[in-house]
């Protein structure tokens, strides 16, 4: 008869073993949430998309919007709440359903997305089109600026086959990134590779994650001066916020 091995096991390993198994087992009961919460966010972006926005019932909505992103919406200069104005439709309504169903987290977004604001399909489609059409205003978050060219270096290789030569993003749903706050930028990369936008392409995570910390600000301030009304100004005109990594 072959001995029975004995497995002995130290204080330690038995917490990390523990631990280890605590931790698949939330993952397991995780996935069919998440696989559930898709699935409601892609009928829900269905609806939206074949709805006719009603223009004014769009600016009615925007009111509660207002008060983080601004009457003219264009957020804040440094980077705690996004310029919204002028992106595109759909990257706007899908924004909107991924905070509905749990696909994006923000607890400001996820409170100003629900039903008590937005009732359904057609008040998505009705406020993300008055947005998609609000003129895109100068105000700006920009960084110190040294790193300016390197960033558009680093773009053009890495980020424009996507979002567009001038970061113009598309109509079918890629973002503008031109012209948004460079702090609200920086913070969604880092959110995209530690995996607090469980949205986002995992290609996001794998480019991103490679960069350092001056790469990130160089990307962030290059796209933050581009893009804006009246031409591509290069001029300081906010704060030049550094948000550690």
């Amino acid at each position: 008869m072959c001995p029975v091995a004995v497995l002995t096991l130290t204080a330690t390993e038995v917490c990390a073993m523990n631990s280890f198994i605590l931790r698949v087992a939330c993952v397991v009961l995780w996935l069919p949430g998440l696989a559930a919460a898709a699935s409601t966010a892609q009928r829900e972006l269905a609806d939206v998309l074949r709805a006719t926005p009603d223009a004014v019932n769009g600016e009615a909505l925007f009111g509660h919007c207002a008060s983080c992103h601004g009457a003219d919406g264009g957020g804040v200069a440094d980077g705690s709440t996004p310029r919204i104005a002028g992106q595109h439709f759909r990257a706007l309504a899908k924004q909107l359903v991924d905070f509905r169903a749990g696909k994006r987290w923000d607890f400001r977004m996820e409170g100003a997305a629900e039903k008590h604001h937005l009732t359904g399909p057609q008040d998505i489609a009705d406020v993300a089109a008055y947005v998609s059409q609000l003129t895109r205003p100068d105000t700006r978050g920009i960084g110190s600026g040294e790193f300016v060219e390197k960033g558009s270096r680093i773009y053009a290789a890495q980020c424009q086959s996507c979002h567009g030569a001038n970061a113009e993003g598309t109509q079918e749903g890629v973002p503008r990134l031109a012209g948004q706050h460079y702090a609200y930028l920086m913070r969604q990369m880092y959110d995209a590779v530690d995996g607090r936008r469980p949205a986002l392409s995992r290609l996001h995570s794998k480019r991103i994650a490679p960069f350092d910390f001056e790469q990130v600000r160089a990307i962030s301030d290059y796209l933050a001066r581009i893009g804006w009304q009246g031409g591509d100004s290069m001029q300081t005109a906010a704060p030049k916020p550094h948000p550690a990594p």
